[in-house]
């Protein structure tokens, strides 16, 4: 009897985990954090499959954490504007690990898509446990958070 059978059927397996790790480490978000430690992170992070046209969260919901697409695309609206086309390595929501503050935008599954999880809760208690490094994923986090507050100011002075 393979005792494959009656194994964790929500465990990730070690594959999947450094698949989301590889994603996550080639994002802003984890420059000159090392490797083991983003393995570590993502071993926590949930994993949620999509399928077409399915909403991911809407405008004004409780945000919780940054999201990753790991497959297919995300299309973000606001007032029936597209904000962003986002594909494989692509995050967003990430204001959320700064603030539990509401979604600012809707966003959707374009086709079948698998979207990871990083949950501020996970994001806090990993900085107990790595204060160095957790100010470095904050400054990271706040450059990032700096960069898009740039872009919207561009785009609202060239109108």
């Amino acid at each position: 009897m393979s005792n494959s059978f009656w194994s964790n059927i929500f465990k990730k397996q070690s594959n999947e985990i450094q698949s989301i790790a590889n994603l996550w480490q080639s994002t802003p978000l984890f420059n000159k954090i090392p490797a083991r430690h983003i393995e570590f992170l993502s071993a926590k992070m949930h994993v949620r499959h999509f399928q077409p046209d399915e909403v991911i969260f809407r405008q004004g919901d409780q945000g919780a954490g940054a999201i990753l697409v790991m497959q297919g695309s995300v299309r973000v609206m606001a007032n029936k504007t597209e904000l962003a086309l986002l594909e494989v390595g692509d995050f967003f929501g990430e204001i959320a690990l700064a603030e539990r503050d509401i979604r600012t935008a809707d966003a959707f599954s374009i086709g079948n898509s698998t979207l990871v999880y990083f949950l501020k809760q996970d994001l806090e208690e990993w900085i107990e446990l790595e204060p160095r490094l957790g100010a470095r994923f904050l400054m990271n986090l706040s450059s990032t958070l700096a960069q898009r507050l740039y872009q919207v100011n561009q785009l609202i002075a060239d109108q």
